[in-house]
């Protein structure tokens, strides 16, 4: 592990057969590590047992109680690690994946005051549609989401040998990061200052 001050999760959304998603995060978390303000990991939800069932409590009430299959404990220590997240995701029928959703609505306080920022890809639209139907759910669970992110329109012809072909796509990573780690450091400061108010 590094010194760097802040742990960023990055999550890989997409666990659908011959998915891109993995291309993408890898190059990102890439970029966050190259960053130097972060200690980075990598979640692949197609690696984590996700169940769509929920249990009749809500998991903003349970808290550490809440009865998560042994299959998603590598999630939910990396969420409630985290003192940043960034969301990589597709856009499947103007909206983001479904494992992305489970995985958000088996947890609550691991959000909470935190900021997330996005990636997305997708066909023309780049995945946005994803991102602003993500942007809702998130505030719900007192997530932070950060204004800036990055996207990938019709990413099958945008992206060489696991790399966005535009050479500016580096400098916007790094905007994104730099708004990220600010929202880092200020959420963490006042989560220590203060226990979050529900």
């Amino acid at each position: 592990m590094d010194n760097n001050p802040y742990k960023l999760v990055v999550i890989g959304a997409s666990v659908r057969e011959g998915r891109f998603g993995p291309v993408v995060t890898s190059w990102f978390a890439e970029q966050a590590a190259r960053h130097g303000g972060f200690d980075v990991e990598v979640v692949d939800l197609a690696g984590i047992e996700i169940p769509l069932p929920l249990p009749a409590v809500s998991p903003k009430h349970a808290g550490d109680d809440y009865p998560r299959p042994a299959g998603m404990r590598p999630l939910t220590t990396a969420l409630a690690s985290a003192d940043a997240f960034v969301l990589v995701t597709p856009e499947y029928n103007h909206s983001y994946p479904a494992s992305l959703k489970a995985a958000i609505d088996w947890h609550f306080t691991q959000w909470a005051a935190k900021p997330v920022a996005f990636v997305s890809y997708g066909g023309a639209a780049g995945g946005r549609h994803a991102v602003l139907h993500l942007e809702n759910v998130l505030t719900e669970v007192h997530a932070v989401t950060i204004r800036d992110g990055l996207s990938f329109p019709n990413y099958p012809t945008g992206w060489q040998d696991g790399r966005p072909l535009d050479p500016a796509t580096a400098g916007y990573a790094k905007t994104v990061l730099d708004q990220l780690g600010w929202w880092a450091g200020a959420l963490k400061s006042a989560r220590e200052a203060t226990p979050y108010a529900w």
